[in-house]
């Protein structure tokens, strides 16, 4: 197989693609051999007669449409790979000439990544961040590792509050009769949570283990359940026991439980410097995505319309995955949404755009600046990614096959192109800073 680029203008490639004569005669034999069961010929049993025969009886050609279809399936991408396209559709064949006991040659074009010089990246205005880590914030993480340490105790002396947990059972009816998904027995419920639509918690505050109590509640107007959205229920519940959540004592007994530290202004320290590591990346992270931003609005481009829909199709299909893991179909979510398909892609049409546009930007100035990465930053890429996952290294180049390691190189290039903007923008002190840091405890 020979390929050869005859031409590239606006984005698309015009090529060919030579078989030799051997290559076509060897696919032919194969065509053959693959499909002379379906023949029945006089004087043959099935699937036994030559080739010359069935060409005899059905056309000399019968077998080239496989034939060539065979060759492309591999042969196409091998074209692609040894001109070194980067393509983004599917390509357009012409109908070949093809002549007996000569080489076939197959002309076509393609759309290719588009190639252009990107020249406002460098020196983009940046807003600075600089998020100071103070008390507060370590206070508030504090209470969160004290509330999950806390434990729960049933209450026998006193009546349930906002913020207990109830082990009751229930049973929901509407015009008096019982509807599917309104009973349950032991259903564990913490006061004030929002987890029951709203007027149902407060009922049951002020209550005693063994009470029945019937609480009535309106369905929300745009309840997911149609046949329950804007009716009147009525819910009959037994408790059958309150419990409250009791929290450890701040200090050196839960810093040693926690933690490697013996005391509580250690383990407090450590918090500090560990929520400002955290801190110092979101900046950075929110900055990059600015500046991003900024490459956008300080570059028109534009791309191919073909990528636009790819780029929709990819985003439909991630919402798609997205709503079934909530246990919702795409098109339970657009009825409900009371929209049709054309109407969310023309929604998330500009979104599209604006991703393709920023690839394009950024593919094209890895290209401009001849960035490169090392293998080695590809399977540490590919580690912390398995490592997320609970895989290694080896199952992660399996995961999608054979363009995997492909992938996580592009992204390390991506990756390296975003650092390179970053490194040369200009960062703004903000009117007002981000946050002021909090005295510090004594």
């Amino acid at each position: 197989m020979k390929a050869t680029q005859v031409s590239k203008e606006n984005g698309v490639v015009k090529f060919s693609i030579e078989f030799s004569k051997e290559e076509f005669a060897e696919a032919l034999n194969k065509a053959y051999l693959a499909n002379r069961e379906r023949f029945a010929i006089d004087g043959f049993r099935k699937g036994k007669a030559p080739r010359k025969i069935i060409e005899m009886h059905y056309g000399h050609d019968i077998f080239w449409d496989e034939a060539l279809n065979a060759l492309l399936e591999d042969g196409y991408y091998n074209a692609v790979s040894e001109m070194g396209l980067d393509v983004i559709a599917q390509p357009k064949l012409d109908t070949p000439d093809i002549k007996k006991d000569e080489p076939v040659v197959i002309t076509g074009s393609v759309e290719v990544f588009p190639e252009i010089d990107v020249k406002k990246y460098k020196g983009l205005e940046v807003e600075k961040l600089e998020t100071k880590i103070g008390a507060k914030e370590v206070n508030e993480e504090l209470e969160r590792v004290q509330k999950s340490q806390a434990r729960m105790e049933t209450v026998e002396d006193r009546k349930s509050k906002n913020g207990d947990t109830l082990v009751f059972d229930f049973e929901g009816s509407v015009d008096g009769e019982v509807f599917e998904g309104g009973t349950a027995e032991n259903y564990e419920l913490k006061l004030g949570s929002g987890q029951f639509i709203p007027g149902f918690e407060e009922q049951l505050e002020g209550k005693s283990t063994g009470d029945d109590v019937e609480v009535k509640v309106t369905f929300p107007a745009e309840y997911h359940a149609e046949e329950l959205a804007g009716k009147d229920a009525v819910f009959k519940c037994k408790i059958h026991e309150i419990k409250e959540e009791i929290l450890p004592e701040l200090n050196d007994e839960l810093a040693s439980d926690v933690s490697e530290f013996e005391t509580l202004d250690e383990y407090k320290k450590d918090i500090k410097k560990n929520l400002q590591a955290k801190a110092k990346d979101t900046d950075e992270s929110i900055m990059k995505d600015r500046a991003l931003e900024q490459l956008y609005n300080a570059n028109e481009i534009e791309v191919p319309e073909s990528m636009i829909q790819n780029e929709l199709q990819n985003m439909l299909y991630d919402m798609s995955q997205s709503l079934q893991a909530q246990g919702i179909g795409l098109e339970q979510y657009l009825e409900w949404m009371g929209q049709k398909p054309e109407d969310l892609m023309e929604q998330s049409k500009p979104e599209a755009e604006k991703r393709v546009k920023t690839r394009v930007l950024l593919k094209n100035i890895i290209r401009q600046e001849g960035l490169t990465v090392e293998d080695a930053e590809v399977i540490d890429l590919m580690k912390e990614f398995g490592d997320q996952y609970g895989m290694s290294v080896e199952q992660v180049k399996t995961m999608s096959g054979p363009d995997t390691e492909t992938y996580f190189k592009e992204d390390a290039l991506t990756k390296k192109a975003i650092d390179l903007i970053f490194e040369n923008a200009k960062l703004k002190e903000a009117k007002k800073s981000a946050k002021k840091e909090d005295k510090e405890e004594k």
